[in-house]
């Protein structure tokens, strides 16, 4: 049912085009050029390109940039909060006789709109790769927040100089998808190890080697499971009998030993991959005290899919753990090879204790249950003094049965927050779910230098203002994201042509700019995003601007925490990204003065495995600093699936001592950065991914009611965070509020009735 949608914005939205004239059948009414001519054809070099359906097509020429194109204005015909699905059959071409060959270019489908309130906007729909050689399809999806003043859909993209073919275009109401079905797990053996002669015992039967490398049998290796696989399976020291896979010969990266497992494996099913691997020196001069840390990587081949099952890089000849997981969605796989690989040629490869079973993650969720009520949970005494009608103390072991106690918690602490952008703002069912399921916001864009300052000079703070105000309107503490970007792309292509002393000036103006005006205002700042992936600021300005960009952060405004901020360090599948790089990393910038605060971990991940999660918290906990998880999105095209892997982040989160707080890097549909990750449609139908967040959230708050015993004491063990008591006696009631706090010793809270 749509809990959050508005039936009266959505009313008349059927399944017809709204599109006019959508194959030219009337010539070009209703179409026109941006910025460029547009012809009407029946077919084109002598007839070599023909109309994909219906008889004509329309031709965008004399184009000299990308934006130019075919457009439509549809604005009398599209509705707020109402999902649409377009799809453009397009072409390209060199020109009417030229005869020359086109490179394949990316082809938009765009809809720029002008609001009421005059601000314009682009709303990207769809794109793709086309050619001159097929018609192809560019489809995608849209919803308008706010009424508009005008829209108009265009097609364009293609560079300058080639033609644009547009044959057809289809704007609808979008269906919904129907619900996702349960996966069917009755039959799957949770823990069991689906690699055939993971001991060896039975020589290398089963194992092949992938290349014209060589396998043998070696001893020597660890005799314990890897301690991720140890705590998923939970087994008491189960050993394993010292022999490894040994690789030689091995003239590529991908080398080393192999097996088909397509048979073993169940649709949906989360598989996580553990196992001890170990680089060495080959039979060639190469050795590893004279080469670079080595990447090895257990690889899944699914048909032609890749997928990476973990990661580690190995540093020396010792044995290291590697563990990661992996998941198969689509339809059942003809053929699944798992395989390891990554080290240099000419290095030898082991691999001892190789591990790929099911997740039992109910099981996992018992054992999270048990650390959260010592995480996230205090003791509670309800102290009572009641007096009689004389004014004198009731006597408990006489009247202690006639006292009720009604507890109930109203909000939990734990800060629990979600991403949001300007346009979410003109959607009342979208503010409408973030207000009353989140306590701390992230601007998505609207805080970023790319967007307060496009242009060198023309600087806006508009819409951070705006989404500023929301939250505070609504009590919501808030993160600054972010000051800087040190990933080379995400630099405004202005900001790039600076000479040094330019961007010396441009980043100081900058920081001063942003954090004088919000002083204050921002509990966090991320102050140079991904510098673990990106080298931006520190390549043009020298290896201490990093910790510098810190210390004016820290200076401007003290009372912000300053973290750092990166992907895929929570994954183990990414050697730049490892939990001891970022800790080094970290421990460099406080080296040179910078007032590291927090830790953030983006937490954008796929098919999460508890343990994983949890031995990267334990790792980066040592640097005493609080952990964020700041961007926290989960895919799965299955909702079920999806619902499982947001409680495996949510509970790992949450029952860990230094993660101090959680951000989800957004919940609703066409507003996300990755597919398959909304918790609510478009039009505002919570999925399952969405009810087994509402679940965790009443999970997270303690009721508790009973009679006071003979001392006048009423106990129970709650979640920190605001409370509500009552007190109910035969001579009346008497409410107060209160707050626990984290601490280890009991509170004591004094009620006189």
């Amino acid at each position: 049912m749509a809990i959050y949608g508005n039936v009266s914005d959505g009313a008349g939205a059927d399944d017809s085009n709204i599109i006019l004239n959508p194959e030219f059948e009337s010539g070009l009414d209703n179409w026109s050029g941006s910025g460029c001519k547009i012809e009407l054809h029946d077919s084109l070099d002598g007839g070599k390109v023909l109309p994909a359906s219906g008889k004509y097509f329309v031709a965008a020429t004399g184009r000299t940039d990308t934006w130019n194109g075919v457009m439509q204005d549809v604005t009398s015909r599209l509705q707020r909060k109402t999902a649409y699905e377009a799809t453009a059959t397009v072409r390209l071409s060199a020109g009417a006789g030229s005869g020359a060959a086109v490179s394949p270019c990316e082809v938009r489908a765009t809809l720029a709109v002008q609001t009421a309130e005059g601000r314009q906007q682009y709303i990207g729909v769809g794109k793709l790769q086309a050619s001159d050689k097929d018609w192809v399809q560019v489809q995608g999806k849209f919803l308008l927040n706010s009424t508009v003043a005008k829209a108009t859909i265009y097609i364009e993209g293609p560079q300058a100089g080639v033609d644009l073919l547009l044959n057809c275009l289809v704007v609808k109401h979008a269906q919904k998808a129907p619900p996702s079905p349960e996966p069917d797990f009755e039959n799957l053996e949770y823990g069991a190890n689906i690699i055939q002669n993971s001991n060896l015992d039975d020589g290398l039967n089963g194992w092949f080697p992938l290349g014209p490398c060589a396998l043998a049998v070696g001893d020597g290796s660890p005799r314990v499971l890897p301690p991720m696989a140890q705590e998923s399976l939970a087994l008491d020291d189960e050993p394993l009998n010292g022999k490894h896979i040994h690789v030689t010969n091995r003239t590529q990266t991908w080398m080393g030993p192999a097996q088909i497992i397509t048979d073993k494996l169940t649709l949906h099913a989360t598989y996580q991959v553990s196992a001890w691997v170990r680089v060495v020196a080959g039979s060639g001069k190469q050795t590893m005290s004279t080469t670079s840390p080595q990447n090895v990587n257990i690889a899944v081949a699914v048909d032609s899919q890749w997928l990476n099952g973990g990661q580690v890089l190995a540093r020396d000849e010792r044995w290291y753990e590697i563990g990661g997981s992996f998941r198969v969605e689509s339809k059942p796989a003809s053929r699944v090879m798992v395989y390891v690989q990554g080290p240099d040629p000419g290095l030898d490869l082991m691999v001892s204790g190789f591990q790929v079973f099911p997740v039992d993650r109910k099981a996992r969720v018992k054992h999270l249950r048990k650390l959260t009520d010592k995480v996230r949970k205090r003791d509670v005494v309800v102290k009572l003094t009641v007096s009689g009608a004389d004014g004198a103390p009731v006597n408990y072991a006489t009247a202690g049965d006639g006292v009720e106690v009604r507890v109930r918690q109203v909000s939990n602490s734990f800060p629990l927050g979600a991403c949001i952008m300007r346009t979410n703002m003109d959607n009342e069912d979208f503010v409408d779910f973030f207000t009353k399921n989140f306590n701390w916001a992230v601007f998505g864009n609207e805080l970023k230098w790319y967007w307060t300052e496009p242009q060198r000079g023309q600087v806006s703070y508009a819409d951070a203002d705006d989404l500023l105000k929301l939250c505070a309107d609504n009590g919501m503490c808030v993160r600054g994201h972010c000051i800087f970007w040190e990933v080379d792309n995400m630099v405004q292509q202005w900001v790039k042509t600076l000479s040094t002393d330019e961007l010396s000036a441009a980043v100081k103006s900058r920081i001063e700019g942003l954090l004088t005006r919000y002083k204050g205002k921002f509990r966090h700042y991320d102050v140079n995003n991904e510098m673990l992936h990106g080298s931006f600021y520190q390549d043009k300005l020298g290896k201490d601007i990093r910790a510098a960009m810190f210390k004016s952060a820290g200076e401007l405004d003290p009372d912000a925490l300053l973290f750092v901020n990166d992907y895929n360090v929570e994954a183990m599948c990414d050697i730049r990204a490892t939990p001891e790089a970022y800790i080094e990393q970290i421990i460099g910038l406080q080296e040179q003065g910078a007032p590291v605060g927090g830790v953030g971990l983006q937490g954008h991940v796929s098919n999460p495995v508890g343990p994983v999660i949890r031995s990267v918290l334990d790792r980066l906990a040592v640097l005493g600093l609080p952990l964020w998880f700041t961007e926290l999105d989960v895919s799965a095209a299955n909702e079920h699936v999806r619902a499982d892997d947001l409680e495996v982040m949510l509970r790992e989160a949450y029952a860990h001592p230094a993660v101090e707080g959680v951000m989800l890097w957004g919940f609703w549909e066409l507003f996300m950065s990755r597919d398959c990750s909304h918790l609510v449609n478009a039009e505002g139908d919570v999925n399952e991914a969405g009810r087994r967040l509402l679940q965790l959230k009443k999970e997270w708050l303690t009721h508790a009611h009973g009679r006071a015993d003979e001392n006048g004491e009423f106990k129970f063990r709650g979640h920190h965070g605001s409370y509500r008591v009552e007190v109910v006696t035969p001579a009346g009631k008497v409410s107060q509020e209160f707050t626990v706090d984290k601490d280890d010793s009991p509170m004591v809270l004094n009620i006189n009735v």
